[in-house]
């Protein structure tokens, strides 16, 4: 999970790290024009205190409007801004209770009220999403600079009535000196829910977990109207020079004043803007960033823009993965008119991305670029139709047939067998009694004989996660006996992508690839024997392709009841352990010719 900080004004008051601050010690996170100045008016003065300071333009701010973040009097269901109570928010008795702050209005639990590794656990009351639904979270961890090595624990789980265990949805524990922003998509379901929440205190005499407000609304978590002092999750990536700025209601900037927004067509509405006239060099880049997605989502992305001077700047639109990898999805190509102007965007994102809305400037004339109302529908634009892509159809683990995979029509390189497994050879992968794919079972002295195993078809432009197991027996070299290629539609080549550099003989070994092209493509095995003096088997098995990248699956933990014990052992437990216990290892077992050669996952 990608973590966006929300950059909050200090107003000079005292703080000891590990203590959670009060509400009042913060401003809205809004990035105000440079030369602007916030005036704070204590609660209870009913004027409006005005301010000039060196000519520049002064701003004005009434603290409870502030402070009110997403209307505390009507919130929605699986809401709470913590004001004067936890709403429908209960703590569970078992574990250490949620303290309300009464100066501050947040809840928190920290080391004055329990020790390292105990829990705190919030759980809402029963909630329902028929519609696609954001739950948004402000929270801070704090801990003591000597404790980073082992921080406190944000959890948020989701509850189905009708399961009897907890899904976990995010999870975090970066430290943070502000309040942090988590953006998660709920998709429709019928089913009823529960939110719950857990906080595992760290190491640190210091260590505290708070949660400002919990926001649950209908929508889509990269829809916005900026109408709200959290601007849904989006951050503008900071620069000396040029940086994304709130504009409208009482904010005003000299070099580039709209007279209203597009949401209420109003002066007093807001909208985002980047100004040009502190650009001190040539491609000066401004970036405003959304929440991550978190569930699949595929349909058009729309937004109104405003551009001056169209000809010295460049906006466009970009989507960004977990793996840093960007793709330009939009681009304006004409300045468009005074008024606000539609774009409506082709957005697919069947793994976790974000979407970056950049501004380039060609110098201090470029110009402004004003931003207002994004939104996205699940129905594709001017009736695009989406390519679908099925993993069931692009995996295979050979117990029926060879699935969607085939062939050179010259002769069967590989072959389905089925092996009663021994001391000397495994069974198959999946369940070690079934069929398994063997390349090279029929020996040639002709040199260089090569077997191919063609995937099927993959849409391009989307990044894939390959994962295979094989086990390699016999070769003397083992270097190039199993390698993956790209081949295009046409079978050609287009990159060797994996090969076999070294490997344990005769153990099931995981591979896993990330990999992404911009045409519709096909994932080629092959294996090769360079002479009748080395040649080999090469076993291949449970061949899965999946969107997004292989790294991505890594983030969260397993599903309630999974483990492959490659970290811990997860959720499971032993009453106590002595001689008879399970114990965590790898490699082969103590005693010969028992137990496996090495473990399922990996092989390693």
């Amino acid at each position: 999970m990608l973590l966006r900080g929300v950059l909050l004004a200090l107003q000079g008051k005292a703080w000891t790290p590990g203590q959670p601050r009060r509400r009042s010690d913060y401003l809205p996170p809004l990035l105000l024009p440079p030369g602007a100045r916030l005036i704070v008016v204590p609660l209870g003065l009913p004027e409006l205190v005005q301010t000039l300071l060196g000519g520049a333009r002064t701003e004005t701010r009434f603290v409870p409007a502030a402070l009110q973040l997403a209307g505390a009097l009507d919130l929605p269901a699986g809401s709470c801004a913590f004001e004067e109570s936890t709403c429908s928010f209960d703590s569970v008795l078992a574990f250490l209770p949620w303290i309300l702050n009464e100066e501050g209005h947040y809840i928190y639990v920290d080391t004055s009220f329990g020790k390292q590794g105990e829990k705190a656990v919030l759980l809402s009351s029963d909630l329902q999403a028929e519609e696609w639904s954001c739950l948004r979270l402000v929270y801070q961890i704090t801990t003591s600079s000597e404790s980073l090595s082992d921080p406190s624990q944000l959890n948020l789980y989701m509850r189905f009535e009708d399961e009897s265990f907890d899904r976990l949805l995010w999870s975090a524990k970066e430290p943070s000196d502000s309040w942090l922003i988590a953006s998660l998509d709920l998709q429709n379901s019928s089913k009823k829910f529960k939110i719950l929440i857990e906080g595992v205190l760290g190491q640190g005499n210091t260590a505290s977990i708070a949660l400002f407000e919990i926001k649950m609304t209908t929508g889509y978590c990269i829809e916005c109207d900026f109408e709200e002092n959290h601007l849904c999750g989006f951050v503008n990536r900071w620069n000396p020079n040029v940086n994304w700025f709130v504009g409208g209601g009482s904010i005003r900037n000299v070099h580039s004043i709209l007279p209203q927004d597009h949401t209420f067509k109003s002066e007093l509405g807001h909208y985002m803007y980047v100004d040009s006239v502190y650009v001190k060099h040539f491609q000066e880049v401004a970036q405003l960033i959304s929440p991550l997605t978190t569930a699949p989502m595929a349909g058009c992305l729309s937004f109104y823009y405003q551009i001056q001077q169209g000809n010295d700047n460049v906006f466009s639109l970009y989507t960004r993965d977990v793996a840093g990898l960007y793709e330009e999805i939009w681009k304006a190509d004409r300045p468009g008119n005074a008024a606000w102007n539609l774009a409506e965007v082709e957005f697919n994102a069947p793994y976790p991305m974000e979407v970056i809305f950049e501004v380039a400037f060609n110098g201090p004339k470029g110009g402004y670029v004003a931003l207002d109302d994004i939104s996205f529908s699940p129905v594709h634009c001017q009736n695009q139709t989406e390519l679908l892509f099925s993993v069931v159809e692009a995996s295979c683990n050979f117990e029926q047939d060879l699935c969607n995979f085939y062939q050179d029509k010259e002769g069967p390189g590989w072959t389905r067998v089925k092996v009663k497994p021994n001391m000397y050879r495994a069974g198959d992968h999946t369940t070690g009694l079934g069929y398994y794919l063997l390349a090279n079972t029929k020996f040639t002295s002709q040199p260089g004989y090569i077997g191919r195993l063609y995937g099927p078809s993959l849409p391009g432009n989307l990044q894939y996660c390959l994962r295979f197991h094989y086990a390699i027996y016999g070769f003397l070299k083992m270097s190039d006996t199993l390698a993956v290629y790209i081949f295009e539609e046409n079978h050609v080549v287009q990159e060797k992508i994996w090969s076999v550099l070294e490997s344990p003989r005769g153990v099931w070994m995981q591979a896993e690839i990330t990999f992404k092209k911009p045409m519709p493509t096909k994932v080629v095995f092959m294996s090769l024997c360079k002479s009748f003096w080395d040649c080999g088997l090469v076993a291949l098995d449970d061949i899965t392709i999946q969107l997004g990248s292989c790294s991505s699956s890594e983030k969260l933990p397993p599903p309630p009841g999974e483990c492959t014990f490659e970290q811990d052992e997860c959720t499971f437990t032993q009453e106590k352990r002595n001689r008879s216990s399970w114990h965590r290892r790898r490699g082969e077992t103590p005693t010969s010719y028992t137990g496996p050669k090495g473990d399922h996952t990996t092989g390693v």
